[in-house]
This record gives structure tokens, sequence and C-alpha cells, in this order.
């Protein structure tokens, strides 16, 4: 009697868990939609609603309508697919999504976080520029401006990005215009990038979505330090021989010009020491006398020719020495003295 008694009590504290589990809160599940939660009218929308869960019915509501309910076949992965083709402008809204277990339908999960779905089409589609005009380094800021043609009553700006399914961001703003600023961009960022404004609340009209504006995004350039200590061994060879090339040329040209100074006093000294030589060799051993009359012609001044000065060059040793001396000593400098006759 008593094993058996054991094993129906060990069955029905099971049993009891079991319930207990099925009594607990279920978690919150998750909304997405794909390709993207901004639709042109007349395109298709797919709703993903996920849970932790498998074995559930999830259930699909616009604000508190519900849309549909798709029963647990459809979902064995714990994620559900709504999908919604050909749509219309009052297809917009905010939707939900929960779930609920079959053996527990009274107990539900909490609603997923709110998904905005925009249907295009309500207002005519803004403009957007970009202020940096062809690429953009990496790491530096964008800035988008987003401007429309009308007083069109709607308070909300998106930015969208092609391939994105939610906006990039999203401001409030009453006036015709508004900028976005991408910060510190990556090449993550690069693409093409659009805007439109809708209403923020029912009916959620929104406008057409602006042109694409292409943002190309280039790779950070290298810091001043990584340019320094990364020199290969092309860069240093080449750095060396100009180097080398540019001491090598300092030191011809200032060889050159040591030399040719030398060599110009070397020459005015050699004609300096040898041009008296040749005046006295030239002028006869005891004097050599000239008129400046004879030299200058009709250019002397008839002061001078009044006086009748006469010029005459002496060489003292000459005199003292007779012609023999000239051959054996070389020529003293000669001496010029004026005699007034």
């Amino acid at each position: 009697m008593t094993l058996p008694f054991l094993a129906l009590l060990c069955v029905g504290l099971r049993v009891g868990q079991g319930d207990t589990r099925r009594d607990e809160p279920l978690p919150r599940p998750s909304i997405s939609a794909w390709p993207s939660s901004v639709v042109s009218a007349r395109g298709n929308v797919t709703l993903r609603c996920s849970a932790p869960t498998r074995e559930v019915t999830f259930v699909l509501r616009r604000g508190r309508i519900m849309v549909e309910s798709l029963p647990p076949l459809n979902s064995a992965e714990g994620l559900a697919k709504f999908p919604l083709t050909d749509l219309q402008i009052s297809y917009s809204g905010e939707y939900t999504c929960e779930y609920y277990r079959r053996r527990s339908p009274s107990i539900r999960s909490p609603p997923s976080d709110v998904l905005l779905l925009l249907v295009t089409g309500s207002f005519p589609k803004p403009s957007l520029q970009a202020h940096q005009q062809g690429k953009v380094t990496a790491g530096d800021n964008v800035t988008l401006r987003c401007q429309r043609s009308n007083l069109i009553y709607s308070n909300m700006f998106a930015l969208l990005k092609k391939g994105t399914a939610t906006p990039i961001q999203v401001q409030r703003h009453t006036g015709k215009k508004t900028d976005f600023s991408l910060r510190r961009v990556t090449v993550s960022d690069a693409g093409e990038y659009s805007c439109v404004y809708y209403q923020s609340r029912a009916p959620f009209w929104a406008s057409e979505p602006s042109n694409y504006v292409a943002i190309c995004v280039t790779d950070e350039p290298e810091s001043t330090e990584t340019a320094g200590t990364g020199l290969g061994t092309t860069e240093i060879i080449l750095i060396a021989t100009c180097t080398l090339l540019f001491l090598l040329t300092a030191f011809l040209v200032y060889r050159y010009t040591c030399c040719g100074a030398a060599l110009n006093k070397m020459t005015r000294s050699s004609r300096s020491s040898t041009k008296p030589e040749e005046v006295v060799t030239d002028a006869s051993p005891a004097m050599r006398s000239y008129s400046p009359a004879l030299d200058e012609g009709p250019q002397v001044s008839k002061a001078e020719e009044a006086h009748g000065v006469t010029y005459a060059e002496l060489n003292t040793r000459a005199l003292s020495e007779g012609p023999s001396g000239q051959d054996k000593q070389p020529l003293e400098p000669c001496v010029y003295s004026a005699i007034k006759t």
C-alpha cells in the first residue's frame, strides 16, 4: 500500500507543477515589418510576430481592433507571419501582436511594442538634400534636410534608408523643413536615403517619399602617428636616397664656391705683382716721360698748356746702378714725379 500511494502522490505533484507553469505570465512578443514599415499604396508588406515559446496562437491588432488570428499549426516555431497585400491608405496605423496557449486561452501575453505602418501617397513628396557633396570621410557628420512645399497639417518627419525596415530617425516638427544629422558616420552608413512627413495621430496619412539621396562613405584616413610609424622599406630607401643626394649637391656647391674664390684671389695677386715689371720693362732704363698734351690731344685744357708741365717716370735704382743692374735684379715699382720747367 505504501508504494502505490507514493507513486500517486508524485504524479499529482507533477501535474500540479505543470498547471502552475501554464498559469505563469507569458513573455512579451516582438513585431516587425518586412521589407519596410513605410509602404506605398497598392504595395505589399508582411508583419512578423515572434514569441519565445511554441504551440501558441498569435493575434494581430490595429489599435484595439483584431485584424487576424493564426492557430498553433501555423506558429509551431514561435513565429507568425501576417501578409498584407494591395495596401490601402486606410491600412495605416499602429499595429501590435499578442499570443496565448491553446489550453489556456484566457491567459494572454502582454502586447508587443507598437509598430507604426505608414501607407504613403496622401501628400505631395518632399525634397531631401545633403549639405555635404560627394564622398564623405568616415568619422564626419552628415546633415540631411527634408523640406516640404505646403503647410498641410502633419507634424512628423521620418528619415528612411533603402533596405532598412524601420525609419532611421523620426522628428516632430511643425515647420516646412527639418534637419537630420548623422554623426560620426561609418562605412555601414553609406546608402540611399529618402524622407516622408506624416500625421502622428489617426488616420496617419503620409506623403509620398522624396527622391533618393546617395551617401558615399570612404574609409577613415590614417592618423599622423599611424602614418609616421607605418613606413615601408621602399619609403625609407627613397627618403635616404633623397637625403644623400641633397648633401652631395650641397658639398659640390660649397667646393665650387671655395675653389672659385681662391682662384680669383690668386689671379688678382699674380696680376698685381707682374704689372709693374711689365711697365718698367717697356720703359727706358733711366726715365720714361710723356706729355699729357700728346695723349689727350685737343681735350687738354688751355690752363695746362700755358704752364707747360711735363711728366716723367724715374727709376732711381736704374740711375744709380746703370744698365747692368737691371738684368740682375727685379725691377722695383716706378715712382712718378712731376717736374715743372
